[in-house]
């Protein structure tokens, strides 16, 4: 098979004290996601799309929540890592394809930039990353600002 898609999907609790990271840029607001790493959610639900379209497993079983190594992390650099498995293993991006679910802040201004910065890490030109968001229209714990949740699709190719 020359084509393969993976899913991801991330969740994280939003708590204050915390920088809030999504998609590789630093947001300013009041809490910032809980984590391990920086608990960048949209890069690890990226991170989780390719390792699935290669059956590699979860972002869990390659930097694991129980290891010094990955404590306070940027995510940026398991972005990488993930790229260099999907690279290595003789497979190159098509296209990512995310959505972000929280109700504040607002990120629009930013998604220029979390474009860019995936673009980079995943040497893929900018058309081919998506990144979208929602609010959850108060429902639920996204609603309530008690956390937030990304999901993204990846395509791969063989070289």
């Amino acid at each position: 098979m020359n084509i393969k898609i993976g899913q991801g999907i991330d969740y994280h609790r939003l708590v204050e004290g915390r920088d809030l990271w999504i998609g590789g840029v630093k947001i300013p607001h009041a809490k910032g996601a809980l984590g391990h790493s920086d608990a960048d959610v949209l890069l690890h639900a990226i991170c989780d799309a390719l390792l699935g379209a290669l059956a590699l497993g979860d972002i869990g079983k390659h930097f694991p929540d129980t290891s010094a190594e990955f404590k306070d992390i940027d995510s940026k650099i398991l972005l990488e890592k993930t790229y260099k498995m999907i690279d290595n293993a003789g497979w190159q991006i098509g296209n990512i394809d995310s959505t972000l679910s929280l109700e504040a802040p607002k990120i629009k201004p930013y998604i220029a930039a979390m474009q860019e910065a995936i673009s980079s890490i995943l040497r893929i030109p900018l058309d081919c990353v998506s990144v979208k968001a929602t609010t959850a229209e108060k429902m639920g714990f996204v609603g309530r600002e008690e956390g937030l949740m990304a999901q993204a699709v990846a395509i791969l190719f063989k070289k």
